[in-house]
């Protein structure tokens, strides 16, 4: 384990953290709330925390892919607690653990809220928790990446670790510059979204806020109506922009390189589009004469499936009160999930293909016992590694699921809103079911189901294997005999 190079990462990470909160100090100054001296004062301590413990250069530069998750679950959980000091310091939050469940639902893009009236909150802590899904929603190793240089070709490791899908590529030869890609990709697809909701008639701080939270796939809204109170032509606009957020970003790349044979060739957007309009056509069939118009059926119908399927979780309606069929199709888009490579959380579409080809490879191996087919995805043969990952992936998720439905279920809640809550906040989305539909929230479940969430929350969002490794017994034996071995060569 290369400790060094973990200290300097946290450091350097820390340092990000106390840029990153100046945007909520600007927000409190421009609307002059006090809230913002504290958002200040807190990202003055990261500062001087994280030039500490940065301002020594590692030892050795290189690290394995052990290291890089390590780095990553230690970032995400140190953000989260960081992040959430400002809301217990104004008192807007009181409790620490519902401060840092709120704050680790925002970085984490899943939008679950313990806040009863969101519109009560200054604008400072507005900004800050929207704010937290766009830096969330791309990950935060990704954008150190893209403006600070690591550890070389090692940095793989790090966006491996921390990047959604089952597996990470480079785009160009240096890891820098593909992080760099894609941020430039999401930076500016956040601006045109905002500039488009200026143009609907929004306002400056409410388009940021929104544009927030649709790129990070999040869906903290700033009015207790999330998205209701907003015009059609607003909702539009945010109904696309959740679905393109959701799509791989490797898209994007081919695109604007000119490469649109390769880019729209990709099996995974091609599915997740299908899916896409497969679950609006039923919903639409089973609920459409419930609406006055067929504009306004297909509007408010695309609007909550592409908020769910991306794991966005903004709403426009209580979808809690439809029909069993049209609430069973939302829920198993819960599980599907966005593409790899997006800002979306989920199941991710790529695997499901991976594992739908897994299938039918072992239903002709009955048939044909001696043939020999490989899979593919894109047309590329899918490596053997790439499919026990997914296999793994999948027995891993589905023991975490259901020991946290069990752990949950002590609280004594019914089903459909135990599971549904474990559903919304491991699949990154937000808003379950039940007694914790888009209607009501999580402020009446209690502290231990709670803190189950937040690890459901971070795990979801760091794809299982980097916070599990955090706590594997042979990293800590391992930790200890590095520090035995240095007392030894310090006596």
């Amino acid at each position: 384990m290369n400790q060094s190079v973990i200290r300097f990462v946290l450091g350097k990470v820390l340092l990000l953290l106390s840029l990153l909160l100046l945007v909520p100090f600007i927000t409190g100054m421009i609307y002059k709330e006090r809230d913002g001296f504290v958002y200040l004062a807190v990202g003055f301590v990261c500062f001087l925390l994280g030039f500490i413990t940065s301002k020594k250069k590692p030892d050795r530069t290189t690290f394995y892919l052990k290291d890089g998750c390590i780095i990553t679950a230690l970032s995400w959980i140190m953000i989260s607690i960081v992040g959430a000091l400002p809301l217990v310091l104004t008192g807007e939050v009181p409790h620490f653990i519902d401060a840092l469940f709120e704050i680790a639902s925002g970085f984490t893009t899943t939008g679950a809220s313990i806040l009863t009236d969101v519109e009560v909150l200054s604008h400072a802590t507005l900004i800050w928790r929207s704010f937290t899904h766009w830096i969330g929603g791309m990950g935060v190793l990704v954008f150190l990446l893209a403006i600070v240089p690591l550890s070389g070709g090692t940095n793989i490791n790090l966006m491996r670790a921390e990047s959604p899908g089952p597996s990470v590529g480079k785009l160009v030869p240096k890891m820098r510059s593909t992080a760099t890609i894609l941020y430039m990709i999401y930076l500016s697809m956040t601006g045109i979204q905002s500039v488009l909701l200026l143009i609907s008639g929004m306002d400056v701080f409410t388009a940021l806020c929104m544009s927030f939270g649709t790129a990070g796939t999040g869906g903290f809204g700033i009015l207790n109506s999330s998205v209701a109170s907003y015009t059609p032509a607003q909702q539009w606009i945010i109904t696309i922009f959740m679905i393109m957020f959701g799509v791989n970003f490797n898209f994007y790349y081919f695109v604007l390189n000119r490469n649109l044979r390769k880019g729209f060739a990709m099996e995974e957007v091609k599915a997740y589009f299908c899916i896409i309009f497969a679950a609006i056509l039923v919903i639409f069939i089973n609920i459409h004469d419930t609406f006055r118009t067929i504009g306004e059926a297909i509007r408010t119908i695309a609007f909550q499936v592409g908020s769910i399927i991306t794991t966005t979780g903004y709403s426009t309606a209580d979808f809690n009160t439809w029909p069993t069929l049209s609430k069973s199709v939302l829920v198993l888009l819960m599980f599907v999930g966005a593409c790899a490579g997006s800002t979306g959380g989920g199941f991710k579409v790529s695997r499901l293909i991976i594992m739908f080809k897994t299938f039918l490879k072992e239903a002709n191996s009955y048939i044909h016992p001696k043939s020999i087919k490989k899979i593919k995805l894109d047309g590329e043969p899918i490596e053997h590694e790439v499919i026990r990952s997914v296999n793994v992936y999948l027995i891993t998720y589905l023991t975490i699921f259901v020991v946290s439905v069990l752990l949950i279920s002590i609280e004594g809640k019914d089903l459909e809103t135990s599971f549904t809550a474990v559903a919304a906040t491991f699949n990154n989305i937000g808003p379950g079911l039940n007694k914790v539909g888009p209607s009501a929230n999580y402020a009446d479940m209690s502290y231990l189901s709670k803190i189950i969430m937040i690890i459901d929350m971070l795990a979801g969002r760091l794809e299982l294997f980097p916070l599990i490794i955090l706590f594997h017994p042979s990293i800590w034996k391992e930790l200890l005999q590095q520090r035995r071995c240095r007392r030894r060569n310090d006596k």
